[in-house]
């Protein structure tokens, strides 16, 4: 694990409250939870400081009192580090990440039809993945989301 190691000296030596919050779970996986108001930094920092230059997901996840967002980014190599960031479910606003990786749009897309996440910068487009007469305010994977025939009951 000596190049995961590095990146976990080198993250720790720029943010120093990462310290104790990165883990090497298993050989070419790394885990990390920044605060919001860090997130874009450390993201820049892994793009372009690390090399972690391909987007392979961006996975939404209702933590019940934030929801998240956990970005899994690798490098050439094959190592792939996963930054987890929460906002608060009453304001869930993030920032694009689509001038780093255009691709981002189809993920940051679902984010918002599937958990109601605000986009900063995301630009107008066609709904993803629901339909376009799925009804407004209504986020099936949010996991105080009631299916309609339950909402009448």
């Amino acid at each position: 694990m000596l190049n995961e190691e590095k990146i976990i000296q080198d993250l720790c030596g720029k943010f120093k409250f990462l310290e104790n919050q990165i883990k090497a779970t298993r050989p070419r996986r790394i885990f990390l939870e920044v605060p919001y108001e860090h997130f874009m930094e450390v993201f820049d920092f892994c793009v372009r400081q690390l090399s972690f230059t391909q987007l392979c997901a961006m996975s939404g996840l209702d933590d019940v009192e934030k929801l998240s967002v956990m970005y899994h980014l690798a490098q050439e190599g094959g190592i792939v580090i996963n930054l987890k960031t929460g906002v608060s479910r009453e304001q869930p606003v993030l920032k694009t990440v689509m001038p780093y990786f255009l691709c981002a749009e189809i993920y940051e897309r679902e984010l918002v039809d599937l958990f109601g996440f605000k986009i900063e910068g995301l630009p107008d487009g066609n709904r993803y993945p629901l339909t376009d007469d799925w009804p407004k305010g209504e986020f099936p994977l949010r996991k105080d989301w009631k299916p309609f025939d339950q909402k009448k009951a």
